[in-house]
C-alpha cells in the first residue's frame, strides 16, 4: 500500500504555491501564511492546495529548505590565493549575513526557529568552516587551533550575531560594518 505522500502531486503549480508562500512568508511574516491566504493570492481551490500538499507547515519547511539553500550557495566560492586569506575569510562571511537579510527579514522567526533544530543545517556550516580552517592552517596562515572546536565557536558567533541583528531589524548597513569589524577581530586572535 503506497503511503498518501506518494498521491500528491508535484507540478508548476505546487511550484507556485511554494512561491507564493515564500513571497508572503518573507513580506508578511511565516506567521501569517495560512492556506487561505494562499488560495486566495493564487485564485485555487481547496482542492487544487492539497492535492499538492498535506498542509501550510509542509509549505513553510519547503520554504525554509530553499531560504537555506539561498544563503548557503552565497557562500560557496573559491578562494582567490592572489586576495588575503583574511579578507576573503571575513567578505564571505559577510555576504552570509546580506544574503540573510535579503532573504531572512520578515521570515526570521520560522528559519531561526528551524536553525535552532536543524543538525543537518549545523553540521553542513561547522564542515564549511572547518574546511576553511584546515586550509588556513596547512597555508600557515593561523596558529594550529583545534578545527572542531573553532568551527564550532566560529558558527555559534555568526549565526548568533545574524540571528540578533536581523531580529532586531539593524540597518544592513550597519550590521554588516559592525560584523565586519567584530569578525576581523576573531580572526585576527588566530593569526600566526
Amino acid at each position: 500500500m503506497e503511503s498518501a505522500k506518494s498521491e500528491l502531486i508535484t507540478d508548476a503549480m505546487s511550484e507556485k504555491i511554494i512561491e507564493t508562500a515564500e513571497k508572503i512568508a518573507t513580506t508578511d511574516g511565516a506567521s501569517t501564511l495560512t492556506v487561505r491566504r494562499i488560495l486566495k493570492e493564487l485564485g485555487i481551490t481547496n482542492r487544487v492546495f492539497y492535492n499538492r500538499f498535506h498542509n501550510v507547515d509542509e509549505v513553510l519547511k519547503i520554504a525554509y529548505r530553499n531560504t537555506v539553500q539561498k544563503v548557503r550557495e552565497s557562500v560557496i566560492v573559491e578562494l582567490d590565493s592572489q586576495k588575503d586569506f583574511f579578507e576573503s575569510v571575513t567578505d564571505l562571511v559577510a555576504t552570509s549575513l546580506i544574503v540573510s537579510y535579503d532573504t531572512k527579514m520578515k521570515f526570521n522567526q520560522y528559519i531561526f526557529e528551524n536553525d535552532s533544530l536543524s543538525q543537518s543545517n549545523y553540521e553542513w556550516w561547522v564542515s564549511e568552516i572547518k574546511k576553511l580552517i584546515d586550509y588556513a592552517k596547512v597555508k600557515g596562515y593561523i596558529k594550529d587551533v583545534d578545527s572542531d572546536i573553532m568551527s564550532y565557536s566560529i558558527w555559534c558567533f555568526c549565526r548568533g550575531y545574524n540571528a540578533d541583528a536581523v531580529g532586531r531589524n539593524l540597518p544592513k548597513e550597519d550590521a554588516v560594518k559592525n560584523f565586519r569589524y567584530s569578525f576581523s577581530l576573531l580572526l585576527e586572535g588566530m593569526k600566526k
